[in-house]
Formats: structure tokens, C-alpha cells, sequence
């Protein structure tokens, strides 16, 4: 059946088998300023690039914090001296602390995100992230105590933001544009990552450690000031959005944004599409927060690189994932609008594609263990990270749009679990830097990613779950016509038949 499709003013027609109960699908424009869901994606993005930044600078202050200087002495001796006496496995545990806060937010940020809003609590928590940022110097100096205590905080801060994304989006993103919106939004924490850790061994040499904490988190509470400015709940209640695109929202989406979910939790424990997101978040964490929290060291204390020349070469794989999460987002959204792949086929080919590619990449570079080849085999297989993504991470959208926030909470949770125990396992197994400690490393993630792999294919769908029609919107019924009988296609949205 076709489907209008404005393009400037002008309409044309496409055939696609959702049918006359879609509202006009309308193009991804380059002018973003022009529709205000792009400008809460803009928003949405540096608010992750912010809070993403003031997460993994102390894995490259760490480095600094903890080294041997040469320091010379009056008598016209030379000798070596740690300004904080920290071995690998202390520094496990500091850089492994803000996880700890991290995971016991997860499903209460979704839930308060879906109850007072989202953009609130996603404020509430990058702000509260870079406020404890700029107290970290002075609790490092205090003791390690302190410095374990306050990052831990700012886990906990952090926490709520990354589940109110989809508590946002449940409320902007039409259907057909979940995917770019979602990854678009997701690339913030790559870039973030990619600034932080290139210019973090400059700033370290030029200005000190203490520095990183002081720029970034003065940047966090700067963005905070105009997110309270620009981003509203809903596209209902922002002033500045034009009506053919409220219309356009409202049409799109199957929930009234205006009621209040009472989440079914018994079905939402007891489901199979839940688990595979939260196996496959896991499974993609471990591998990235293996990285993130220990590739500074292991580029400086195994393959040898100075410490700037470490901070470029850690942020190149997470440069990969944000340009490789921008196209992959897009082609997903192709392959469902012009009904090359079902929803469900898009989530599973990408996912576990992507999983594929990184457990080869990654066993590689274990195997290699040489700075060229074992550095481009870690950038590839983060940077197909942002293949996978277009699966898991979107697929809370797909199976309950109203329930998405609380579902990503309970994802995010689960998936913190890797942040908190390798960074400790792996201070344990790297003792002395060397190049069979780290091959272990390395098989231990290839063999995650394998498993999410699996799990994923056999349980992941995209289809809208019977627990989450059943509190479907009765509005949304109401359009249709009397005499329609109704069936479900492979996105959720109920057709004739």
C-alpha cells in the first residue's frame, strides 16, 4: 500500500507495508535546526559527550597520577617518585569505583525518567556527575578513600542518564527514525571519549593532572545551563515546535505520552526479548570497558608509547565507533523503511554481525600482539561496536516503546557488571605488563562477545511483546476504522488484514 511522503512541500508516494495507519513519514533533513527533535538529539548528544568525557578522563590521569617521575634531588642525585602509591591493583579498584555507584541507578533513573520526565532527571545527572568531577583532585589528594568515594558518587549521578534517553526519545523519536536518532545521540559517548582521551597526555604535560577534572567538569555544568534552557519533555509542551511536525510526532507514536505507565514488571523479569538486550549490553560492555579503562596502560606499559602518544592512539577506537554508529544507524533505518529487513531481522543481523567481527578482531590482536597490527585490530573491533548497537541498543523501542526507559535501566544494570569486575580482574592477570597477561585479556572479551552473540539470535525480537499491547493506547485504536480487523506486523504497529 503507499504512503504519502513529504519532501519540502512537495508529496510523492512510497510503497511500504505498513499501510494508511502510518502518519506521512517525512525525511531526515540536514537543516536539524529546523525540526526540534533534532535539536533534542543535538542536546542529547552533548549531554553524553559531557558526562561520557568525566567518565574515562581518569583512565588517562590515572596513568599520570601513578607513575615514576625522575625527580632531582639538591644534593645533585637522580631518583624516581609516585605522587600516589598506587599498584595495578589499586588502580583496578579506583578506576573500577565508579561503576560500583553506577549500577544502583540504572533501573530507578528509567523509572523516575518515565514518572517526572526525562530531560529532568538526564539534567539532574550530568550536572551531578561534573560537580563531583571537580571535587575529585582535592579527594585524590585527601586519600584513596576519598578519591574511591567521590567517583563513586558520580557514578550514581551517572547512572539515571543513559536509561532517561529512551524516556526522552519514548516521547520524540517517530517509528522509522529511532535508529539514527538513537545512535546519533549514543555517538555523544564515543566522541566524548575520542576528545577527552586525545587531549588528555597534552593537558596532563602542559598544565598537570589536576587539570582534566577542572575543564571537563566546568564544561558539564556550562551544557547543563542550556539544556534547562532549550529541552522540553514533550513535543507538546516545547513552544517552539512547528504544528506539522507535532502532528507528525503525535501520529508516529502508539502511546499517549500523557499517561501514566504502570509498568507490568513480572513480564518485563520474565521475557525472553528482555534478557537477550540485557546479554548482548553485557556482552558489548565488557569489551568496551575493558578498553576503556585499561588500553592507556597497556599502549604505555606493554607496546611502549608515551603518554600523549598513548591518549591518541586509546581515542582512535572510539573515534571509529562514533563516524561507524552515524552510518550504521542510518542503513538500519533504510533496511526497515524500503522493507528490505523485518525489524526483528535488523536487530539480529547487525547485533550478532557485529558481535562476529569483534570476537575475530579482538582474539586477533591478542594473538598479534605487535603495535600496528594489534592496534588496528582493537580499533576495528571497538569501532563494529556501532553495528552491534543498532540491535540491542534500539531494540527496547521495538518490544515495549512505553516501558523502553525502565527496560534500558535494567539493561544498564546488568551490563555494569563488567565495568565493576574487569578492571579488577584485570589488575589480577596484568602484573607485570606483559604481552601473554594481556593475551588473556584479550580471549576473555573475544569469548563474551561469542556468547552474547549466541544468546541474542536464539531470544532477541522486534516484535511489540503481548505484555506491552496489552497497555497500548486506547487512542490509538480509536483512529482506525470501526470494521478493521487488526494483526500485528514485525514492527509493532497494528495493520489491517
Amino acid at each position: 500500500m503507499a504512503v504519502t511522503t513529504k519532501i519540502d512541500g512537495e508529496s510523492g508516494t512510497q510503497n511500504n507495508n505498513i499501510g494508511s495507519i502510518m502518519p506521512e513519514i517525512e525525511p531526515l533533513t540536514w537543516r536539524f535546526w529546523r525540526k526540534r527533535r533534532y535539536i533534542i538529539v543535538l542536546m542529547a548528544f552533548l549531554g553524553l559527550f559531557n558526562v561520557h568525557a568525566l567518565r574515562v578522563i581518569l583512565s588517562v590521569g590515572i596513568v599520570a597520577m601513578s607513575e615514576n617521575r625522575t625527580v632531582h634531588y639538591p644534593n645533585g642525585t637522580i631518583g624516581y617518585e609516585q605522587e600516589f602509591q598506587w599498584d595495578s591493583k589499586d588502580r583496578g579498584i579506583i578506576l573500577s569505583s565508579f561503576f560500583w555507584g553506577y549500577i544502583t541507578t540504572q533501573i530507578f533513573g528509567g523509572w523516575l525518567g518515565s514518572k517526572i520526565g526525562g530531560n529532568r532527571v538526564f539534567g539532574i545527572g550530568v550536572v551531578g556527575t561534573s560537580v563531583l568531577t571537580l571535587l575529585t583532585p582535592l579527594a585524590a589528594k585527601t586519600d584513596i578513600i576519598a578519591l574511591i568515594m567521590v567517583r563513586l558518587l558520580a557514578g550514581i549521578f551517572d547512572g539515571v542518564t543513559f536509561p532517561c534517553i529512551h524516556a526522552i526519545f519514548s516521547q520524540w523519536a517517530p517509528p522509522f527514525e529511532r535508529s539514527r536518532m538513537a545512535t546519533t545521540t549514543f555517538a555523544g559517548n564515543y566522541i566524548g571519549t575520542v576528545v577527552s582521551m586525545s587531549i588528555s597526555g597534552i593537558l596532563i604535560n602542559r598544565f598537570g593532572w589536576e587539570c582534566l577534572f577542572y575543564i571537563f567538569g566546568t564544561s558539564g555544568c556550562i551544557w547543563f545551563l542550556f539544556w534547562l534552557i532549550i529541552v522540553c519533555e514533550s513535543p507538546d509542551k516545547d513552544k517552539h515546535i512547528s504544528k506539522d511536525e507535532l502532528r507528525y510526532i503525535q501520529e508516529s507514536l502508539s502511546t499517549n505520552t500523557n499517561t501514566s505507565v504502570k509498568h507490568p514488571w513480572t513480564d518485563i523479569f520474565t521475557s525472553k526479548a528482555v534478557y537477550a538486550i540485557c546479554v548482548a549490553h553485557f556482552a558489548e560492555n565488557w569489551g568496551f570497558y575493558t578498553m576503556l579503562t585499561q588500553l592507556p596502560s597497556f599502549l604505555k606499559d606493554t607496546l611502549g608509547y608515551e603518554l600523549e602518544e598513548a591518549g591518541f592512539l586509546a581515542a582512535a577506537p572510539y573515534l571509529a565507533l562514533s563516524i561507524l554508529l552515524l552510518v550504521a544507524g542510518y542503513f538500519a533505518d533504510i533496511c526497515q523503511i524500503r522493507g528490505y529487513l523485518t525489524t526483528s531481522q535488523v536487530r539480529r543481523y547487525f547485533n550478532c554481525g557485529g558481535f562476529l567481527a569483534q570476537t575475530v578482531f579482538l582474539m586477533t590482536a591478542g594473538y598479534l600482539m605487535s603495535p600496528i597490527g594489534t592496534i588496528t585490530c582493537i580499533i576495528t573491533a571497538i569501532g563494529l561496536g556501532a553495528v552491534a548497537q543498532c540491535g540491542y541498543a534500539v531494540n527496547q523501542l521495538d518490544i515495549a516503546p512505553q516501558h523502553a526507559s525502565v527496560i534500558l535501566g535494567i539493561s544498564n544494570t546488568f551490563s555494569q557488571i563488567p565495568g565493576i569486575i574487569s578492571p579488577v580482574l584485570t589488575g589480577y592477570i596484568v602484573v607485570n605488563a606483559s604481552p601473554d597477561e594481556w593475551k588473556i585479556v584479550f580471549m576473555i572479551s573475544s569469548v563474551v562477545y561469542l556468547i552474547g552473540c549466541v544468546i541474542y539470535w536464539i531470544w532477541a525480537s522486534g516484535d511489540v511483546q503481548p505484555w506491552a499491547k496489552k497497555q497500548m493506547d486506547s487512542e490509538y485504536k480509536s483512529k482506525l476504522p470501526n470494521d478493521t480487523m487488526y494483526g500485528t506486523n514485525n514492527d509493532g504497529f497494528e495493520t489491517s488484514g
